[in-house]
């Protein structure tokens, strides 16, 4: 039994409360914009410093290159943004929003991931030291250490089988 099953639950009851926010926004956010929170959230990045290198923007949203070419790749089919090469060096791709992604960005709401991003970007060494640990515990709980993290809300997660980290 816990050592202080209060504190446990108050625990349990903050996680609800993280998903639900994040699953309720996430909704919202598709249904005003037709995108998932991280494609509307890469919209945003690029507006924010436009024309802007793949590998800067997976910098700025924390996310691995590759994920951010298929990010790409999606709003570039929805004729949302498009790729440039780089006037100063042809070899450099540079990614800029269309006509069509900048009235999507002028109407959007806020996302869930971009919110979560700021506020640990806000907190000082000392709390966001305890934030992360605080997460790493929790991996290790679920005994998910050696998945590879993914989008937030993504069609895409593979959510292992029980034991099967």
């Amino acid at each position: 039994m816990a050592r202080n099953p209060a504190q446990v639950a108050n625990i349990v009851d903050n996680i609800r409360r993280f998903f639900q926010v994040l699953n309720e926004h996430s909704k919202h956010v598709e249904r005003e914009t037709g995108l998932t929170g991280s494609q509307l959230w890469a919209i945003k990045t690029i507006a924010g410093a436009e024309p802007i290198k793949p590998s800067e923007l997976a910098r700025r949203m924390y996310l691995h290159p590759a994920t951010v070419v298929g990010l790409i790749d999606r709003l570039v089919n929805r004729g949302l943004v498009v790729r440039d090469r780089s006037e100063q060096d042809r070899r450099v791709v540079e990614i800029r929003l269309t006509e069509a992604g900048r009235r999507l960005l002028r109407s959007a709401p806020e996302v869930p991931q971009e919110m979560i991003v700021e506020g640990l970007e806000g907190l000082t060494s000392e709390k966001l030291s305890r934030v992360a640990d605080g997460m790493e515990e929790l991996v290790v709980i679920l005994g998910a250490q050696g998945l590879a993290p993914q989008l937030l809300l993504s069609s895409e997660v593979n959510i292992p089988a029980q034991g099967q980290a």
